[in-house]
């Protein structure tokens, strides 16, 4: 119950700053140690973080599904902890995750935009790029060019700069969520304050552990 607690202490004050905000210059390591532990402990509360597989293993396994169908996993570059791995309208293609000091963004290579938005989690950063209701801000998913994370499957492109759009994420099979889980996300695509809903505290402490809808 103490680590429940700190996690959801942290996300409500990762997301009452910015990430465009300047770190300060006196950050604490140990605060990314809260950061990267929340992130972690929302990915495998998700059920589509699948771990240590490769790009290729990756690409298999969203190479049959729709265009938007993501996952997320364990980057195949050491200086790198996550990537996304997505279907695209050219088949599937991985985009490394960065972070710093308390955020989380795709590594673009969109002329004239050096970084993309950073958020303080990346749940956040996913549920952003899937959310319609972001489509008609400065940066969509549509608008994404991100770099391409190399499959050593497949010949390099000459171009990698290919448009993202994130729809559905693709769970593991052995993990695939509990009746309690797809109930909570119900609940959070339907409310944007769910501290709020008529709710016995256990249940509202279940909803805020995992505060997304996908």
């Amino acid at each position: 119950m103490v680590v429940q607690a700190v996690t959801i202490f942290h996300h409500e004050e990762q997301r009452k700053s910015s990430c465009s905000d300047p770190a300060p210059s006196s950050w604490d390591p140990a605060d990314d140690l809260r950061c990267i532990t929340t992130t972690f402990q929302y990915l495998q509360t998700s059920g589509w973080y699948w771990g240590p597989i490769s790009a290729s293993k990756a690409r298999e396994a969203l190479l049959t599904k729709s265009e938007g169908t993501f996952l997320v996993r364990d980057s195949s570059h050491p200086q790198y902890m996550l990537a996304l791995s997505v279907k695209t309208r050219c088949g599937p293609t991985s985009v490394r995750i960065e972070y710093s000091k308390g955020c989380f963004w795709l590594d673009s290579v969109s002329p004239g935009l050096p970084q993309l938005q950073s958020f303080p989690d990346v749940l956040s950063l996913i549920q952003h790029y899937t959310s319609s209701g972001h489509a008609a801000q400065d940066q969509t998913s549509s608008d994404i060019h991100p770099q391409m994370e190399p499959d050593p499957s497949q010949h390099a492109a000459k171009d990698r700069g290919v448009p993202l759009k994130l729809k559905h994420p693709l769970h593991k099979l052995e993990v695939f969520p509990s009746l309690q889980h797809l109930t909570r996300l119900t609940i959070n695509r339907h409310t944007n304050c769910p501290n709020q809903l008529p709710l016995p505290k256990p249940l509202l402490f279940y909803l805020q552990d995992y505060p997304f809808s996908i």
